[in-house]
């Protein structure tokens, strides 16, 4: 077959809270500053690769975990976890060094207002972003779509799918 191949086997994780100042509009999303690779020194949310016999969402997890120290266990004492969900969106994008179309599943994460990750080998800084600066700050077009969904999805108040996209088993 003639073409670019497709792979699957990317994760996003998009990792939000309310900010201290409270309140469902006052939301922040995590970026980590990448320290190795082509991506060095980019700004992106919790991102890895599905390993050989794991689910996505298995996948998402586990990178939350390694990214940020965080157990996806929403409302266990010891984790500032407080929910999980699938996004409808699946990031897709050319990936020209690899003659590759990447297909990469979305997820959410809400944590607590004063949870602060722990960096990874991976990482050497991390942010916070405020609700309006998402444009300027998520730089790829299928982040910003994903951080649109949360927004719709899972902060509104009046959304009709938070449940239904709500994950309550965690790998």
């Amino acid at each position: 077959m003639a073409g670019p191949s497709v792979r699957t086997d990317i994760v996003d994780v998009y990792v939000f809270r309310h900010g201290a100042a409270g309140g469902r509009g006052d939301v922040q999303f995590l970026q980590m500053r990448r320290c190795h690779g082509a991506m060095a020194g980019t700004w992106q949310p919790v991102m890895g690769h599905v390993e050989e016999g794991e689910t996505a969402t298995e996948a998402a997890a586990r990178e939350l975990a390694e990214e940020t120290g965080w157990e996806c266990q929403p409302h266990a004492s010891t984790s500032p976890v407080l929910g999980f969900w699938q996004l409808e969106p699946v990031n897709t994008y050319f990936l020209n060094q690899l003659d590759c179309i990447m297909m990469s599943p979305c997820f959410a994460v809400e944590v607590a207002s004063d949870a602060e990750p722990t960096c990874d080998d991976a990482h050497d800084a991390h942010r916070w972003v405020r609700r309006e600066e998402t444009n300027m700050q998520f730089i790829w077009p299928g982040q910003r779509t994903a951080v649109a969904a949360i927004l719709r999805d899972l902060v509104s108040p009046t959304s009709p799918v938070t449940d239904v996209l709500r994950i309550t088993t965690t790998p």
